[in-house]
């Protein structure tokens, strides 16, 4: 999941529309159901149920974070938050496509909250070093947080500001977290879905700053 050797203003700022790859208008081909659970990947969800998607770096590490996480019912990685329509993991490689590596997570909330998911968010990475997570570098590689309800966004922002806080009390820098309504989720391509599943020892690049992030109810 290493950056390839293109020219490091691509991998470090996100392109404008007309440098954009064009994409295309279908969709490629992804698994059918999750390597995990079994749980078809598309389709219509189980009643009562609710998405949210994150970006922390590497989607191999982050898709298996949240898949053992009690009441996620289904997880997916993917690409999030661009230009490209229909991208594939290689154009995203390169920086031209805007896109984030993202990971789709169905939940119910019943059993655990978006504020719960928050917690593990901020905790399980480090969301302050800009267009890079660890030696992955590159636009798509950005801490990100993608909401679908204006309550995601208030309780993200919300828990933003408090994590921030707890941070800066470390002697870590300020936040760079994208926060933004979710658009499009482009389902990555089969071999990536569940991939330390289906290679236990791959590569992980997770890693958190140690601090611990007490989430506020959102105002």
């Amino acid at each position: 999941m290493f950056f390839q050797n293109d020219k490091m203003s691509q991998k470090v700022n996100l392109p404008l529309p007309q440098d954009a790859l064009p994409g295309r208008a279908t969709q490629f081909p992804t698994a059918s159901t999750h390597f995990v659970t079994g749980r078809p990947l598309r389709g219509a969800l189980p009643e009562g149920l609710e998405v949210a998607y994150f970006g922390m770096g590497c989607f191999w590490g982050v898709e298996r974070l949240f898949w053992q996480i009690p009441g996620v019912w289904l997880t997916a990685a993917g690409y999030q938050g661009g230009i490209t329509p229909n991208p594939t993991y290689p154009e995203t490689c390169t920086g031209l496509t805007g896109h984030a590596e993202t990971v789709m997570v169905v939940f119910d909330p019943e059993v655990i909250s978006y504020r719960d998911l928050l917690k593990v968010f901020w905790e399980s990475h480090d969301p302050t070093q800009g267009m890079r997570q660890g030696n992955d570098i590159g636009t798509t590689y950005r801490s990100a947080i993608y909401t679908t309800s204006d309550l995601q966004t208030a309780e993200a922002e919300s828990s933003r500001d408090a994590y921030e806080k707890a941070l800066q009390s470390a002697g870590r820098g300020g936040i760079t977290t994208e926060i933004a309504p979710a658009g499009e989720f482009y389902f990555a391509e089969a071999e990536h879905q569940q991939y330390l599943a289906k290679n236990p020892n791959g590569y992980c690049g997770l890693k958190g700053t140690g601090v611990s992030c007490a989430i506020p109810v959102a105002g």
